[in-house]
């Protein structure tokens, strides 16, 4: 019995030490113009549909997304994104709208957001 509780506490231990050791690591920030994308596609999407029907609204719905993100980033309303390279090497862009990093630094991904690995 003795035995048991040792192997459990082991396992629990090293899967706790794993956890902290796959952290990824911030590589770069990036901006993100998504809002200006999508909102730029919605409005593309109803005034080509109006005006040209259904391959109307294909066309307008890329040239707004297109006009709609280069309207945010000319704006000056660019979001933040960073660039994260996950501990197997995979590189994956996430949006972190209220906290910041520093390049290096460690984090964690929760969903689609960045969060900081704490020491």
């Amino acid at each position: 019995m003795k035995h048991l509780r040792v192997l459990t506490v082991s396992i629990g231990i090293s899967l706790f030490l794993t956890g902290v050791a796959q952290a990824d690591q911030v590589i770069s920030q990036t901006g993100d113009t998504t809002a200006g994308g999508a909102f730029g596609a919605g409005t593309g999407v109803l005034i080509g549909g109006a005006a040209g029907g259904p391959l109307g609204a294909l066309i307008g719905a890329g040239i707004g997304l297109l006009t709609g993100s280069e309207v945010q980033k000319a704006g000056g309303m660019e979001e933040r994104a960073y660039k994260v390279r996950s501990d197997t090497g995979e590189e994956q862009i996430v949006r972190s709208p209220r906290e910041e990093f520093a390049i290096g630094q460690q984090v964690q991904i929760k969903g689609n957001r960045p969060h900081a690995v704490s020491p």
